[in-house]
């Protein structure tokens, strides 16, 4: 009673790494950056984000990695 109502998937620190194909560290200075969208929700485990939000930040201000063939 009083949670706020999920209007989508959620995504945790795991999830936010493997998106961004960062490590821990990396990831912790990225959730620090303004322009990263906050937790949907904190809890006793840690902080949840909307996956939509996520991958909004990612589209917006993420520069997109060169795939294994335009890397030669």
């Amino acid at each position: 009673m009083g949670e706020p109502e999920v209007p989508g998937p959620l995504v945790g620190p795991a999830e936010m790494m493997a998106m961004l194909g960062v490590g821990r560290s990396r990831l912790r200075q990225i959730i620090a950056q303004p322009k990263f969208p906050p937790p949907f929700q904190t809890l006793q485990g840690g902080s949840v984000w909307l996956r939509s939000a996520v991958e909004a930040y990612i589209r917006d201000y993420r520069q997109p990695r060169p795939s294994a063939d335009e890397e030669e």
